[in-house]
């Protein structure tokens, strides 16, 4: 009986056992290893919400709004919390339907049950005041203040960039920094000054109660933290000038590049055509941005820094200086110019459009004479003594000294070098290096394989203007509020040609415009301006226009290129655009007249859109088999942004306007 006693005992204690055993195991997984009703009562009485700083400002030259701005709301959700609520109020509140609803909700369910997550990004300021009145109807959404970008207005889309939310790439290069979610500056300036304009994320621990209501800050906001806003940028661009630079280039393919020589500020900078960069803000930025990537006119190619030219007669200049720093002429040289200058023997002959008869140095540029360079080029590769490639490798040298043939350092991503061929290039072209001027003498007047950059135009201008020496480009002029300016734009780089060269040049490139020579067009009363047109070959339509100057001619403050592509004659299009914006830029007005203005203003000298090719119909499959297939063009080889502004080599033809 006892023995009975006793063992049902035991078995009693041994059961109680059991049961707290498996209790205190129970409480054990819930309280230290399953965290989701931790997560949950947290999220009842405190939540933790990011505070995202506004990104920096930016400015013009004079203090006005480029780039500001506004507000915005994510809408947030934590799934396990919602219950009860109108799905159709809230759909009806936030302009969805009951689909997108449940397949935010699924999406927001994979990303964490028990963690919050974007239901609705950028909502703006009008849905979310009548979103914000119901906000307590829905437990388990809360909000987050966000800020996007807003451009006033709506220029220099391409200077600026825009930003876009980050990626897996962007979250991982940043160690940390950066979360889903997150915002990041992906092109032009946003992309260029990041690390200053994004600020710095704040975080604020807000109580709420379980309606989802707030109920203050957690212990007084004593462990707050706040939001550091980015730095503002003031930028080297004039506004006004901007405006009317691409309303001149409206309708047209091109670039206009204006920088002050005395800072290498860029006054503007225009790539056309270009796009609203309003388009890209919002939640409509992916299909915008496909829009614009698969346009033909290509309005998310960068002209001023990504296009390359050959130079055509603007070239001239160039050449003009570094042959008189060669020691191969000087300011009272003469070549005659019986119509053009004869190479390889008298058998080929690289024309001009006239006889310029004895043709001195301001008479070349004046006039745009072509056998004079040719002269010019012969000289320097043939006559110094050494072999065509070592002459041409010194050549080469005095034009890298001008920024051609290698990158700038413009305060913007994606900048190109252009093209200046090496010697190399030539030697296995010919199969030896025997080779001379005669083999490559297009590139005298800036044809053949050279290519440069609409900036690397202008910051020769700039050069000019400072009779030899520049500043690199750039286009923002100061750093936050203390208006700080890298230290690499306050370097004075010297261009290899000495100050007294440069006299007979500016006086031909004066002549050029206020003496009848080939920019006469472009004259602006009461101001010396000092221009170069050119006209470049295109075989595949219209020439290139092309023209570029620098004004006044004593203490100047404009420097500019502008390169219209299948325009024509660079004295027809890019002078008077050229001249409008001098005049502009240093007496707030345009006295050109107004039969000229109004046919820049309003041509339309766009590409026609291409017609879609019909598929052609096979009657009989069996009559191709044995047809070879058609080779492929040589301009399928380029990159699709560059084909537009393929030049073809071998015309040499006078770019005389």
């Amino acid at each position: 009986m006892n023995n009975s006693f006793f063992n049902r005992k035991y078995v009693i204690q041994g059961i109680f056992i059991a049961i707290a055993l498996v209790i205190i195991a129970r409480l054990f997984y819930l309280q230290i290893i399953d965290d989701r009703y931790l997560l949950s009562a947290n999220n009842n009485v405190m939540r933790k919400v990011i505070v995202y700083p506004a990104r920096g400002v930016i400015l013009d030259r004079n203090g006005q709004v480029l780039v500001q701005n506004e507000p915005v709301y994510d809408i947030m959700v934590t799934p396990r919390e919602v219950k009860d609520i109108d799905t159709l109020l809230l759909c009806d509140l936030l302009g969805i339907d009951s689909t997108d609803f449940k397949t935010r909700m699924q999406k927001a369910r994979a990303h964490s049950p028990y963690r919050a997550s974007q239901f609705m990004k950028q909502v703006s300021s009008t849905t979310f005041a009548k979103f914000q009145e119901h906000l307590y109807k829905f437990r388990g959404f809360y909000y987050q203040n966000r800020t996007v970008r807003s451009y006033p207005d709506s220029i220099a889309a391409q200077f600026l960039g825009y930003i876009q939310e980050v990626n897996e790439r962007d979250i991982k290069k940043s160690d940390g920094f950066y979360r889903p979610g997150d915002y990041i500056g992906a092109s032009g300036v946003e992309r260029a000054y990041e690390d200053l304009l994004r600020g710095k994320r704040g975080v604020k621990n807000q109580m709420v109660d379980a309606l989802n209501r707030p109920k203050g800050s957690f212990m007084e906001g004593k462990y707050d933290t706040v939001a550091v806003t980015g730095d503002g940028l003031v930028s080297s661009l004039d506004k006004d000038l901007q405006i009317l630079a691409e309303r001149l280039m409206k309708n047209k393919l091109g670039s206009v590049v204006a920088i002050e020589p005395s800072t290498g500020e860029i006054l503007s900078f225009v790539s056309s055509p270009s796009y609203n960069p309003n388009l890209m803000v919002g939640r409509e930025l992916g299909n915008n941005y496909m829009k614009l990537l698969h346009d033909e006119s290509k309005p998310m190619f960068i002209r001023p820094i990504q296009a390359s030219y050959p130079p055509g007669s603007v070239f001239k200049v160039v050449a003009a200086l570094t042959g008189q720093q060669a020691g191969v002429i000087n300011e009272q040289t003469v070549f005659y110019c019986p119509g053009g200058y004869r190479y390889g023997g008298g058998r080929a002959i690289m024309r001009c459009t006239h006889v310029d008869g004895a043709t001195s140095l301001v008479k070349s540029i004046k006039m745009s004479c072509n056998t004079y360079y040719g002269y010019v080029y012969a000289k320097m590769i043939d006559s110094r003594g050494l072999s065509g490639p070592k002459a041409y490798d010194l050549w080469k040298e005095a034009l890298g000294k001008f920024g051609l043939g290698h990158r700038l350092g413009i305060d913007l991503p994606g900048e190109k070098p252009g093209l200046v061929p090496t010697s190399d290039f030539y030697t296995k072209r010919y199969g030896n290096g025997s080779w001379r001027s005669s083999y490559n003498i297009s590139l005298s007047i800036g044809q053949g394989e050279l290519g440069i950059t609409p900036l690397q135009m202008a910051n020769i201008m700039a050069i000019v203007a400072n009779r030899g020496f520049y500043y690199r480009p750039h286009l923002i002029k100061g750093i936050g509020e203390k208006r700080i300016v890298k230290e690499e734009f306050t370097e004075k780089i010297f261009a290899g040609v000495d100050a007294k060269y440069y006299e007979p040049v500016i006086e031909g490139m004066s002549q050029a415009v206020n003496q009848g020579g080939t920019g006469a067009a472009s004259r602006i009363t009461g101001i010396e301006m000092c221009g170069k047109t050119g006209t470049v070959q295109n075989p595949h339509g219209e020439n290139h226009a092309v023209f570029f100057a620098f004004a006044p001619r004593h203490n100047p403050k404009i420097a500019i290129a502008v390169f219209v592509e299948n325009a024509g004659y660079g004295g027809t299009w890019a002078a008077p655009i050229a001249s409008m914006m001098v005049e502009k830029y240093l007496k707030d007005t345009i006295s050109l007249p107004k039969y000229i203005q109004d046919r820049v203003y309003n041509a339309n000298l766009l590409p026609k859109p291409k017609k879609p090719k019909t598929p052609e119909v096979k009657k009989d499959s069996t009559q191709t088999k044995n047809k070879t297939t058609a080779p492929l063009k040589s301009a399928a080889l380029a990159p699709k942004e560059e084909r537009s502004v393929l030049v073809h080599h071998s015309q040499v033809r006078r770019n005389h306007e």
